[in-house]
C-alpha cells in the first residue's frame, strides 16, 4: 500500500491499494482474508465503487455470492434508491441499482478502506431500505483517528488493517 499526499485535495493522504491489487499473491491473501471475516449467512456482497467492485467480485466469484455494485450517481440505468453523504474532503452520493437486493436478503458491504464511516453508512442504508439485512461491512484498512466505526454503531465492521 501507498500513502499519496494532497490527494483528492490538499490535507488528504490516500491510502491506495493498487500495489496490493496488483500483486496476485497479495490480492489472493487480502481476499482470503476479507472471507474469512463474513458470517457464514451472507448471500450477497454490496460492492461499493470502485475499489470495492474488484474485492466484491473476487469474492462473489470464489465464494458463490451475488454481488451488487454500490454506485456513484449517473452510472446505473435504473436507481432504485440514493444516499447523500458527507466526506473527510466533501459530499457525495451513492446509489442502488433497481431489483438488485431483495427483502430478507443477508448483505455484506465491502469496500478497500473505512475512513470517517459515511460512504459506509450510506451503504448500509441503501441495504436496509430495500429490505436486505447487513451481516457486517468489511474493509481492507481501517483509518481509526477518522472515527467511522462510530457511525456504523450496532454493525459488525472488520478491518484487516488498521492506521
Amino acid at each position: 500500500m501507498r500513502e499519496v499526499p494532497d490527494f483528492p485535495q490538499p490535507g488528504v493522504v490516500f491510502r491506495d491499494l493498487t500495489p496490493v491489487l496488483a500483486d496476485p499473491d497479495a490480492l489472493r491473501a487480502v481476499v482470503d482474508a476479507l472471507q474469512d471475516k463474513i458470517d457464514d449467512s451472507t448471500q450477497v456482497i454490496a460492492a461499493i465503487e470502485s475499489r470495492g467492485f474488484l474485492l466484491g467480485a473476487a469474492l462473489g466469484y470464489g465464494w458463490r455470492y451475488g454481488v451488487v455494485p454500490l454506485r456513484k450517481p449517473g452510472k446505473l440505468p435504473v436507481v432504485a434508491d440514493s444516499v447523500s453523504y458527507d466526506l473527510e474532503y466533501g459530499k457525495a452520493s451513492l446509489e442502488l441499482p433497481a431489483d438488485a437486493i431483495q427483502p430478507g436478503q443477508r448483505v455484506v458491504v465491502v469496500d478497500d478502506v473505512l475512513a470517517t464511516g459515511g460512504t459506509a453508512e450510506a451503504a448500509c442504508t441503501l441495504v436496509e431500505r430495500a429490505g436486505g439485512i447487513v451481516t457486517g461491512v468489511s474493509v481492507v484498512l481501517e483509518i481509526a483517528a477518522l472515527g467511522g466505526r462510530s457511525r456504523l454503531a450496532g454493525r459488525e465492521v472488520s478491518a484487516l488493517l488498521a492506521v
